[in-house]
């Protein structure tokens, strides 16, 4: 059985996890594409190529019609976030169920945080688009630490500054560097069917699965963090 003096505290992914934020990136990085006449990016592909990050992002679209050529990466990513910055909630929507779930959790006394490799003055601003930036007690991006997700430390110190406790935590995210994150961290992991991973969400190796986010808190008390 797990201590039950501290609180439970649900650590969550942004893309694929609690935002369908594929449109908008796919539009960006099709604008970008084009602007080095290179050939478009269809969405359903976009969603595998999510997850890591811009650079990885741009990589990967690049690389489906040879690669960078030179162009130096940091020149092209921050072309891409310019473009993205500009649409970024244009098509982006919430995943069924995200609300009523943070107020769930919200009742029910959990610590939450966001733990994204997207910069996180983006993901404070999209938070707050949806009005649900009150329900996080720590917000971390991918440029918040010298680290980012699949490193433990972006996992740990999110569940720090949030006023949670590791042996009391969970990772909830739909990829590999979510899991894995949270495997090297000592983390629980629940993984999200429905998110943008490049391979079979039950290969992931995390302890839960769940087909929609109206899950986690009976997951939770399957995991003993809840009573």
């Amino acid at each position: 059985m797990k201590p039950q003096h501290a609180p439970c505290t649900v650590v969550f992914d942004l893309d694929g996890t609690l935002i369908d934020s594929a449109p908008d990136l796919a539009g960006a990085l099709n604008d970008l594409l084009l602007q080095y006449e290179r050939p478009q990016v269809r969405l359903p592909d976009v969603r595998t190529m999510v997850g890591d990050g811009a650079v990885s992002l741009i990589q990967r679209g690049f690389g489906r019609s040879g690669g960078l050529d030179g162009i130096p990466i940091e020149r092209l990513r921050n072309r891409f976030l310019a473009l993205y910055v500009d649409r970024m909630t244009l098509e982006t929507s919430l995943f069924p169920g995200a609300e009523a779930t943070l107020h769930s959790l919200h009742e029910r006394g959990c610590r939450v945080a966001l733990c994204t490799n997207k910069p996180v003055g983006m993901a404070e601003d999209i938070l707050r688009h949806f009005g649900i930036r009150d329900r996080f007690h720590a917000v971390l991006g991918g440029d918040s630490l010298a680290v980012r997700k699949p490193d433990p430390l972006h996992l740990s110190v999110a569940i720090e500054h949030a006023g949670g406790q590791v042996g009391r935590a969970v990772m909830v995210g739909d990829s590999n560097a979510d899991v894995a994150a949270a495997r090297r961290a000592g983390v629980a992991s629940i993984a999200v069917s429905y998110g943008y991973s490049s391979e079979p969400v039950d290969s992931l190796g995390a302890d839960l699965v769940a087909d929609r986010l109206d899950q986690i808190p009976g997951f939770l008390v399957r995991l003993e963090l809840l009573g």
